[in-house]
Formats: C-alpha cells, sequence, structure tokens
C-alpha cells in the first residue's frame, strides 16, 4: 500500500513493519527454513507450482510483524498472511507452510535470490515494489489512524491537522506514513522514527511526541489497553492530492504467473463466500479491511 518509497525496509516504497515478537524463535526457524530453493522456470508462467505440490511444502517469507506474519509464544507460524496461505496453497495442492523469518526491508531480495518461494507479510503493493515482484490481488485493505493522548487534547485527525498544530510526530522505521507527511509540508528531518507501534505508544504516552501514526487496524489494536492513550478514527492519507488507500499482498517472482493466478483464483472464492473475514478477524482485520482491489490498480497499470 500506492505511496512513494518509505514504508517497507530497504525496498522501494512504503510499508509500516517490524519485528514485534518472536524473535528468539524467528532466529532459530529461519536457521532451518533459510537454505535456497531451486532457480523456477519462467516459460509458460513458471513451474514453481508443480515444484510446491511435488515438495508438499511452500517457503513463506515473513518479517515477524504482528498481526500480518509472526512466530507466536508457542513458536508456532501464524498472522494474517501465513493463516491465509495455509488455507489457498492447501487448496493448491500443497500441504505444508514453513516459515523463512528476515527483516521486512529483505523480503524482496530474499523473494529475488530464491531464499523463499513467496513473500506472506501482508505487503503494501505499490507502483515501485511492482517492477520487481508480481502480487496477487490484495487480501486487505488498510487507512491510517493516529495514537494520540487520551481526549486528543490537540485535534489531530490527519496530516493536516498535524502540519497546521505544529504537532510533534512520530511513526515507524520505514512505513509510508513517512511519506504522508512529507507529502501533507511535514518536514522529514523533525519526524521522530521509532521500531514500530509499541515504541510509538510509548512515546506519545511519555510525552515525547503528540502523535504517531501508522495503520488503522495496528493503531487500533494496540492502544486496547493503555490508560493514557487512544486511536483516531481511520482516515485515508492523501497522495498526490488524492484520498489513496493502501492494500496488502502475497508477492512472487517475476516468472511465476502461473502461480500467482492459481493463487488469485482460490483468494477469489474465499472473497466470495465471506471465508477471507473469518480467516482474518482473529487478528483484528474487520468488514472495513475487506477489499476488492486489484494488484493492477494498486500496480497503476
Amino acid at each position: 500500500m500506492a505511496p512513494p518509497n518509505g514504508n517497507d525496509r530497504d525496498t522501494p516504497g512504503p510499508t509500516r513493519r517490524s519485528l514485534l515478537a518472536g524473535v528468539a524463535a524467528l532466529g532459530a526457524l529461519g536457521a532451518a527454513g533459510c537454505s535456497r530453493v531451486a532457480t523456477a522456470s519462467t516459460e509458460d508462467g513458471g513451474d514453481l507450482l508443480d515444484r510446491l505440490r511435488a515438495a508438499g511444502v511452500v517457503r513463506l517469507g515473513i518479517a515477524g510483524e504482528i498481526p500480518f506474519g509472526y512466530i507466536d509464544k508457542n513458536g508456532e507460524l501464524t498472522g494474517e498472511a501465513p493463516e491465509l496461505a495455509k488455507v489457498i496453497f492447501k487448496r493448491l495442492g500443497v500441504d505444508r507452510v514453513q516459515p523463512v523469518p528476515t527483516e521486512f526491508g529483505s523480503l524482496i531480495p530474499g523473494l529475488k535470490s530464491q531464499q523463499f518461494d513467496v513473500v506472506a507479510a501482508g505487503m503494501y503493493v505499490n507502483p515501485e515494489r511492482c517492477e520487481q515482484v508480481i502480487f496477487a490481488d490484495p487480501d486487505y485493505q488498510m487507512l491510517d489512524s493516529f495514537i494520540v493522548r487520551k481526549g486528543n487534547p490537540k485535534g489531530l485527525h490527519d496530516y493536516k491537522d498535524v502540519v497546521e498544530k505544529k504537532a510533534r510526530f512520530a511513526t515507524g522505521t520505514g512505513y509510508a506514513e513517512i511519506q504522508y507527511a512529507v507529502e501533507a509540508g511535514y518536514k522529514e528531518s523533525d519526524i521522530l522514527i521509532v521500531q514500530d507501534q509499541v515504541a510509538g505508544l510509548n512515546a506519545v504516552e511519555a510525552g515525547r511526541v503528540d502523535v504517531f501514526a501508522g495503520t488503522a487496524l495496528t493503531t487500533r489494536e494496540v492502544v486496547k489497553k493503555s490508560a493514557k492513550a487512544e486511536s483516531t478514527k481511520a482516515f485515508a492519507p492523501l497522495v498526490e492530492g488524492k484520498p489513496h488507500v493502501d492494500g496488502g499482498a502475497f508477492a512472487f517472482r517475476p516468472g511465476e504467473t502461473k502461480l500467482r493466478d492459481a493463487f488469485n483464483v482460490e483468494l477469489a472464492k474465499l472473497k466470495k463466500s465471506g471465508e477471507l473475514l473469518r480467516i482474518l478477524k482473529p487478528f483484528g482485520f474487520t468488514e472495513n479491511e475487506m477489499t476488492d482491489l486489484t494488484a493492477k490498480e494498486l500496480c497503476g497499470g
């Protein structure tokens, strides 16, 4: 989710994300999952789907970010993208998924260098990324929201408010929200960059900043137990003067259109039946995050 550069650690284009939980478990599982996969043939849409069916396992690149893809306290792979992957790949004849943990900014390089088969990290689709990988259609859409002090004393509801009221502003490492704030007129050098939404909440609660910007889902989840902070109503940031809605999706190597297309067929069935929402709901997703956006739209094609 598409915005200019920013929201994805070291890869072109934005997407919020950082390592939140299960770091130790990620490392342990990463050692088992980081051997490279064989280079696929790109003729006639690639042969990766056939090879995955033969192997019975698909390697998922994840970034350890709640709720998108992470290792839980029991050492189990979970998150909206891995749980969706389990369902779709089983329908495609691939029974098992194997996590390959990495940092968010290493997902596209890792995919391109054959370290895993697919990116399953809720990655936002944007034109810059579309030049490097191919995306399935988005499985969710996302608006932005702020973490502010209880009662929102400064009345901050969008990036324009942040600029006009000279609010002290923070967001996460590599987040798309950096560019959204800059586009609204906020000086990039004045932005406090923190690790993630938990650090953002702490900064707001401690009074170090007036506002932290993130996705509507992550902000509303992280403030649930806070006595000092709240999340604002979700809103669409402006990109080139127009309201913009981000969409997160699975990413594949450019030649593997056969796998991508088969994935899209099953994803469309889940959307139509309502099962997609049932899969994503435990991770905080609501009907508002369901979408008919296409990768083509978000890629700018």
